[in-house]
């Protein structure tokens, strides 16, 4: 086994022939700045990332960071050069997040699909090369999963879930916990009350300004060691939970919930599973429907690019971060309980987060190379 410069040699190499890969069907290679204007992470990815980011400030005070993923660079990098004109990139470089047990700075290499309209082809597309990209890196019987954040969305919406009950909801689920807490009325006293009922389903970019200055009036930055976005955060869960007397979602909607979040196998068939549970829940939204047949278009897309879609696993359970993806996600791994070495999914909201006046429609993924040269080592 070859150790040393000579391995990172070789593995440099695969790496460049990968994004060739890319660029070979259409990708242009983009390399945005490491350091990026901190706020946007914050926005879509959630304050809690402010821990695991390296933030520093540039002469003028504002916050900076070092770039912990390619997407939102991407993004920028798109506003600026191409605007509401569609356009597809890849990338390969360092990015810098503290992570438990892995190196805290690392390459990715990835595609980026930003402005196409097609949706459920372009989904299948970025599918379809992510599977043939790690196959060119030699690796394959790969461990595919699939989820939706665009059809549990829809259907929260069906059952009448109320916003902030709603977001609570999918934060539960993107954080593989259990819906108990979120059927209990939490306690809360008469002096709060009034403020979470006027919080309570408000947009969270605008509680969070709301916070901040009202933190800024007194001349506050942070309390208890918690920031103005972390304090937001509690204040709209504490919201959710004083929603309808406390109740964040009764039995008969738990109950449908949790049946979805059960659904479980390939695609089609999943497809079949959740169709027969809109019909017998009685949910006639056209939203919901209209979700339900895009999952089902994806799959004859994905068929239809030759992959194994009856190999692929659906997973209502499977749930990424909200205020990012939208839509169609997914995850690769090559052995089942293995850390993912490819991620990604469908952010249509993202582009407007960055300045676009119209919705954009965006889908990418990324490769974990430092993974997946763990993974050639071990060998």
């Amino acid at each position: 086994m070859m150790t040393g410069n000579g391995a990172a040699q070789i593995t440099s190499a695969a790496h460049e022939r990968l994004l060739a890969f890319f660029e070979g069907r259409g990708y242009a290679r983009v390399e945005p700045p490491v350091l990026q204007p901190v706020e946007p992470f914050l926005e879509l990815s959630g304050e809690d990332i402010r821990r695991r980011i390296f933030i520093t400030q540039d002469a003028g005070g504002a916050e900076l960071c070092l770039r912990p993923e390619y997407t939102i660079p991407v993004g920028r990098h798109h506003r600026a050069v191409a605007g509401s004109a569609a356009a597809d990139y890849s990338y390969l470089g360092p990015v810098f997040r503290l992570r438990a047990a892995e190196p805290d700075e690392f390459h990715q290499a990835g595609i980026e699909s930003i402005g196409r309209v097609e949706i459920p082809a372009v989904d299948a597309e970025i599918l379809g090369l992510a599977v043939e990209g790690l196959e060119r890196l030699g690796r394959r019987d790969l461990q595919v999963r699939l989820g939706d954040m665009g059809l549990i969305t829809a259907l929260l919406d069906a059952l009448g879930v109320a916003p902030a009950a709603k977001r609570r909801c999918l934060r539960a689920i993107a954080a593989g916990r259990s819906l108990d807490d979120l059927v209990a009325p939490a306690p809360v006293g008469e002096a709060h009350a009034g403020l979470l009922s006027a919080i309570q389903g408000q947009d969270p970019q605008g509680v969070r300004a709301f916070v901040e200055d009202v933190l800024a009036i007194a001349g506050i930055s942070r309390v208890g060691g918690r920031s103005a976005g972390e304090i937001a955060e509690r204040f709209l869960a504490k919201a959710a939970a004083h929603a309808g007397g406390g109740a964040g979602l009764g039995s008969e909607t738990r109950a449908v919930i949790e049946a979805y979040l059960a659904v479980t196998g390939d695609p089609d068939q999943a497809a079949a599973a959740v169709r027969e549970l809109i019909g017998s829940a009685g949910l006639a939204a056209p939203a919901l429907r209209e979700a339900l047949a895009l999952f089902e278009e994806r799959n004859g897309f994905i068929a239809a690019r030759g992959l194994p879609l009856d190999r692929f696993t659906f997973t209502g359970r499977f749930a990424r971060n909200l205020d990012y993806y939208t839509g169609f996600i997914f995850e690769i791994a090559e052995a089942e309980g293995e850390r993912p070495v490819v991620g990604g999914g469908r952010y249509d909201g993202l582009l407007q987060h960055l300045g676009s006046p119209e919705p954009l429609p965006a889908v990418g993924c990324s490769f974990w190379l430092d993974r997946l040269a763990a993974r050639e080592t071990s060998r």
